[in-house]
């Protein structure tokens, strides 16, 4: 699908008029809107996986963005339960927020309103253009997706869809425009000051920069996760050895996987014990000097290799991880600093003192005590879903759900009151 350049205003305006009109809908209607979707992306299954596997055979399969890409009958089930799940949140619009009289008798309140049109940038993750959909129709928004070549089949069958369900109630179809995955839908994107309200890029550190330095209109960050666990000299070998598992492990694709295991000098004869469920999913571990001596012996020589400073500060979004050793909590808080990406870090650790130092002092989105990082998750925080997590501290930060997705206006009431 191809746009003629000059056509691209003429599509945006569409969407800005219909974002006035959604906003108008009931919170009944817009509850039966989501439910009907919900049912029809179960009934239409079948549909959904041929146009997904289409995009999967253009893919190498050790391709990090597969899994991300891959939808099975189970990932389906999934997101129509949370479409399900935002369905039946209450609406965030028309909250007041705060309200005041104040000495003249001019009555002042603040009320939750949509941020009107957002434009979303994403790569191979269909599962983001449900989930942007039924969050933004919940919060009374129209949203622009363009996403990445390699869902392409996938995106067009899923909007398809949307916009079966939106004719059957009525609803204008330009609350929802998906434009061709091409790199002059992304610049006339990023250039539509006036008709599209704010910009959200969902997916590589490249991706988000780009986005960031050539966008006019305003961005909300999603930024890559570089994530750490850091094992305290007071940490629990078992809860540790499931938290590194399973924040590694679980899908190494996702932004919350972790990238870097932190271990107090003092616990390093517990490394083993720590990562050895890892060699069972082959994670390759890159040691530094002193962890790559306690583990040379035992965790398996083609999967273990010296690291280097590059292998710090990376995203994997692979079954790759990176070991630092510290001689403090102080040192390791330090490294989380210099090398996260403030998206998600955990503590293991027994020391409420540490606990609380490290959750206080640590500067990311969400910081965990004792938990997986792999929780980051707007349905997890139950939020229904996510529009994405931002790593930013304006507007938004960590998951960002329906309350994320607003703005507000202030509303001013009195009988003829004129300012001195």
């Amino acid at each position: 699908m191809s746009i003629d350049p000059n056509s691209y205003a003429a599509i945006f305006k569409e969407v800005q008029q219909a974002s006035s009109s959604i906003a108008r809908l009931t919170a009944l209607q817009v509850q039966t809107v989501l439910q009907q979707l919900a049912f029809s992306l179960i009934s239409h299954t079948d549909t959904i996986l041929q146009e997904n596997q289409k995009d999967l055979n253009r893919m190498l399969v050790d391709d990090p963005k597969y899994d991300r890409l891959k939808l099975t009958p189970q990932r389906i089930k999934d997101i129509a339960d949370e479409i399900n799940a935002v369905a039946d949140l209450p609406s965030p619009l028309g909250k007041i927020l705060e309200e005041r009289t104040m000495g003249n008798g001019m009555h002042i309140s603040k009320i939750s309103v949509p941020l009107g049109v957002i434009g979303i940038i994403y790569e191979a993750r269909p599962n983001v253009t449900f989930d942007v959909f039924s969050l933004c129709l919940k919060s009374g928004n129209a949203c622009i997706l363009k996403g990445g070549s390699d869902a392409a089949f996938s995106n067009i069958a899923i909007v398809q869809l949307i916009k079966s369900v939106l004719r059957e109630h009525q609803i204008t179809e330009h609350c929802i425009t998906l434009l061709p995955a091409t790199r002059e839908a992304s610049t006339a994107l990023l250039q539509a000051v006036g008709m599209v309200d704010v910009i959200i890029p969902r997916g590589s550190s490249q991706l988000i920069n780009y986005v960031r330095d050539h966008s006019k209109v305003p961005v909300i960050e999603t930024g890559a996760g570089i994530v750490h666990v850091y094992f305290d000299e007071y940490g629990s070998v078992e809860q540790g050895r499931a938290i590194i598992y399973n924040s590694k492990t679980r899908r190494v694709s996702v932004c919350n996987a972790l990238d870097c295991l932190i271990i107090h000098a003092a616990c390093l004869q517990k490394l083993y014990e720590l990562t050895r469920d890892l060699a069972a999913k082959n994670v390759i571990i890159y040691a530094d000097e002193h962890s790559y001596s306690v583990l040379q012996d035992v965790y398996p020589e083609l999967l273990l290799f010296r690291a280097s400073e590059e292998h710090f500060g990376t995203e994997f979004l692979d079954y790759k991880m990176a070991v630092k050793t510290v001689n403090s909590l102080e040192e390791a808080i330090n490294h989380i600093t210099a090398f996260g990406s403030k998206h998600s870090e955990t503590i293991v650790s027994e020391n409420k003192e540490h606990i609380n130092r490290f959750l206080n002092e640590v500067d990311a989105a969400v910081v965990y005590a004792n938990v997986s990082t792999a929780f980051t998750d707007g349905a997890q925080f139950g939020l229904g879903a996510e529009i994405g997590i931002s790593t930013q501290k304006l507007h938004a930060r960590g998951p960002m759900g329906l309350s994320e997705m607003c703005s507000y206006k202030w509303l001013v009431t009195g009988n003829g009151q004129v300012r001195n």
